[in-house]
C-alpha cells in the first residue's frame, strides 16, 4: 500500500489509541497528522514513500536498541522453532524462567518472585490486587485503600485509573473507579525561592508521613513512578523522597509499590530507578522497554514475605490473576535478548556519555526566553515551554517536518530516545528541535 491507500484505510477501519479521531480525518492538513509506517531500521521510521523520521521517543517509550534490531531479530527467530506460547498455569518453560532468574538477580534477589501480564496497566492492578490480598490473607482487612501521588500515571484500565491522577484519563470514568488518596508529588518544580530539589522531597515526604500518622491501619500501599512521573510533563524528583517514602512505609506498615514501567531497563541511568536511593520497593513493575519494544510484556516482582502470605493449601488464598499469554515465551524470548544487550554493550555507562552529548546539544535550546525548567534524569530530557495551549500540536507538526518523531504532553518537550543515539544522530535531533521550536512558537 502507498502511503495514500494505508490512510485512507486506517482512517475508516482502526480506532487509534489517545487520541480525538476527529482530528485524523482530513489527513495531511489536520494539526495532528497520522503517519503511515511501513518499516523501521534502527532509530528510523520510514513510510511508504521512503520518507523517514527518528524516533526520538522509543515509539511511546518501548524501544530500547532500535527497530528491527539483529540481535533480538535472531533471538525471536530461534525461539519461534521452538516454541512460540504454552499456558503458564501447570506448565513452564526454558525462557520464563531464565528471565525470572535474570530479573531477580538485578534486584540482589530481595524481589525473587516474578509474575507477568502483557501491559503496564496490568502489572500496576497485579501489584494493588497483590497487596490488597496480602492484607486479606495476613488477617488485617481493613488495609484496603492505596495512596498516589498527585499527577501520577499508573495505566488506563479501572483499577489503574483509581491510582492516576492525570484528569483527561480519569474524570471520564470516575463514577467506574474507586478512587486513592493522593498526596503531593515531589516535583522539584515547584521549588519555592531557595528550596533545592531535595527540599521539595522532604516536603512531599512531610505530607506523605501526616497523611500515614492519621490514615495508615486503612492503607495498603503506595505507588509511585520512582524520580520520574511521565505523564505529569515529566515531572522529576529527587531521590530523597524515595529514602523518606520506604522508611515511612516501613514504620507504618504499608506497601510501596514502585511503577518502573516507564523508568525501568535504564531510561534513569540505572537499571531501575529505585536503585538511585538505595531502597527496595515490596512491588516492582516493569513493561514497555522490557522487552526491547518487541512484544507486550509487562512483570511485577515482589519479596519472599509477600508470596509467603499466599503459600497455603486452600486455592482460595492463592493469587488468582491471570491472562491467556501470561509468560510468552516469545515475549520472554525478546526479554532475555535486551539484557543480554545491555550486559554486551554495557549500556548504562554509555548511556551517560550519550546523555550527557545529548544534554549538551540542546543547551542552546535550554537557554530560549521561552523554555522553562530544562531537565534531564539518565536518558530522559525534558522542558516546559511558555506558549499557548495549541503549542504541543504545532510542535508534533513541526518536528515531523524536519524527520522527528516528538510527541509533546501540552506544553513539555521531551526526548526519550532509543539507546543506539550516536553523536551525528544527536546532533540532527537537537538541530531539528530548536527549528521546530522556534516555528511552532511563530
Amino acid at each position: 500500500m502507498n502511503n495514500e491507500e494505508l490512510l485512507r484505510r486506517s482512517l475508516a477501519a482502526v480506532w487509534h489509541p489517545c487520541t480525538q479521531m476527529k482530528q485524523h480525518e482530513q489527513a495531511q492538513s489536520t494539526p495532528l497528522p497520522l503517519v503511515p509506517v511501513v518499516r523501521g531500521e534502527g532509530l528510523w521510521l520510514y513510510d511508504a514513500d521512503g520518507r523517514r523520521y527518528l524516533d526520538a521517543i522509543s515509539s511511546w517509550w518501548v524501544n530500547l536498541f532500535g527497530h528491527c534490531n539483529p540481535r533480538i531479530n535472531a533471538a525471536l527467530a530461534d525461539q519461534l522453532g521452538k516454541l512460540e506460547h504454552v499456558i503458564l498455569a501447570g506448565f513452564t518453560h526454558e525462557p520464563v524462567v531464565q528471565l525470572s532468574e535474570r530479573l531477580s538477580a538485578l534486584t540482589g534477589n530481595t524481589l525473587g518472585h516474578c509474575f507477568y501480564a502483557s501491559d503496564g496497566a496490568s502489572a500496576t492492578e497485579i501489584a494493588l490486587k497483590m497487596s490488597f490480598h496480602y492484607w486479606q490473607n495476613r488477617g488485617r482487612p481493613q488495609k484496603r485503600e492505596f495512596v498516589a501521588l498527585a499527577g501520577g500515571y499508573h495505566g488506563e484500565t479501572v483499577g489503574a485509573l483509581a491510582v492516576t491522577d492525570v484528569a483527561i484519563f480519569r474524570d471520564a470514568y470516575a463514577p467506574l473507579i474507586r478512587a486513592a488518596h493522593v498526596v503531593p508529588s515531589p516535583d522539584a518544580r515547584q521549588a519555592e525561592a531557595g528550596e533545592s530539589a531535595a527540599d521539595v522531597a522532604r516536603r512531599a515526604a512531610a505530607a506523605l508521613e501526616a497523611f500515614f500518622e492519621a490514615n495508615h491501619e486503612r492503607i495498603a500501599a503506595l505507588i509511585v513512578e520512582p524520580l520520574v512521573q511521565g505523564a505529569a510533563g515529566m515531572a522529576m524528583h529527587d531521590p530523597e523522597y524515595l529514602r523518606l517514602a520506604r522508611t515511612l512505609c516501613d514504620r507504618y506498615e504499608v506497601h510501596l509499590i514502585c511503577d518502573e514501567i516507564a523508568v525501568g531497563c535504564g531510561r534513569s541511568g540505572t537499571f531501575f530507578a529505585h536503585e538511585q536511593a538505595g531502597i527496595r520497593p515490596d512491588f516492582l513493575c516493569l513493561s514497555k522497554g522490557i522487552s526491547g519494544g518487541y512484544l507486550p510484556l509487562s512483570t511485577v516482582l515482589t519479596t519472599d514475605q509477600v508470596y509467603a502470605a499466599f503459600y497455603d493449601d486452600a486455592t482460595a488464598r492463592g493469587f488468582l490473576h491471570s491472562h491467556s499469554y501470561t509468560g510468552n515465551a516469545l515475549a520472554c524470548r525478546a526479554a532475555l535478548a535486551t539484557l543480554d544487550i545491555f550486559d554486551a554493550d554495557d549500556v548504562l555507562a554509555r548511556n551517560r556519555a550519550r546523555g550527557d552529548k545529548l544534554e549538551a546539544l540542546l543547551a542552546p535550546l535550554a537557554a530560549h526566553d521561552k523554555v522553562r525548567h530544562f531537565r534531564r534524569r539518565g536518558m530522559i530530557l525534558a522542558f516546559d515551554v511558555d506558549a499557548d495551549a495549541g503549542f504541543g500540536r504545532r510542535f508534533y507538526r513541526e518536528a515531523l517536518a524536519r524527520e522527528l518523531l516528538l510527541r509533546p504532553m501540552g506544553n513539555t518537550v521531551y526526548f526519550m530516545p532509543p539507546y543506539i543515539l550516536g553523536d551525528d544522530d544527536a546532533t540532527f535531533l537537537a538541530a531539528g528541535a530548536a527549528a521546530a521550536l522556534e516555528a511552532a512558537l511563530k
